[in-house]
């Protein structure tokens, strides 16, 4: 399938899920995170905080395990109109405001930009991914262009509800390819 059919599908099969699945379903992908993954070898580990509204992946009960049990600094992104993203250290005292998107985001931040070059691990959104570990996004590129940035040893884990199609067909030069990608039965890696 292309990125097109694949982003209509999975965006209809994600509005599909009640609440109660998004909460299981981001428990089950935190388990796996935490019981898997060396994470405390980490020192700067950058998420992403969802969409409340396109049911994405809830992070924030991955955020609180990384606050209370772990000395990892965490990065969220500002995106920007010219398609790039700054990364900021999230604080306690940090405020979230949502973007035209969505996507809340940092608002009094500015002295506490992150180089995306100091990045150890990357926590990416998807709607969809295929089984050599390119995923599919909203279609804007922003996390391609940043991943781009960071170091070639930089861990990149996607996490999604739903397990992967066979194939996207009409992959670019710009779609990086994730390390392992999360979901509720498991873990995949690439």
């Amino acid at each position: 399938m292309n990125k097109a059919a694949i982003r209509k599908q999975y965006l209809q099969k994600r509005q599909d899920l009640q609440d109660a699945d998004i909460r299981g379903y981001s428990k089950q992908i935190h388990d796996w995170l935490f019981k898997s993954f060396p994470v405390h070898n980490y020192a700067v580990i950058h998420t992403f905080l969802p969409i409340k509204k396109k049911n994405e992946v809830d992070t924030q009960l991955l955020i609180s395990t990384l606050k209370k049990d772990f000395k990892a600094d965490i990065v969220i992104p500002k995106s920007h109109d010219d398609g790039s993203m700054t990364n900021y250290a999230l604080r306690d005292d940090t405020i979230l405001i949502e973007n035209k998107f969505g996507v809340p985001e940092p608002v009094n931040c500015s002295p506490l930009t992150v180089n995306a070059k100091d990045i150890d691990l990357v926590l990416l959104p998807l709607l969809a991914f295929d089984k050599k570990g390119y995923r599919v996004g909203y279609g804007k590129g922003y996390y391609d262009r940043f991943l781009a940035q960071c170091r070639p040893d930089v861990v990149k884990i996607g996490v999604s509800f739903f397990e992967p199609v066979e194939q996207i067909e009409d992959l670019n030069a710009g779609d990086v390819k994730m390390n392992y990608c999360i979901t509720p039965k498991g873990i995949w890696s690439f």
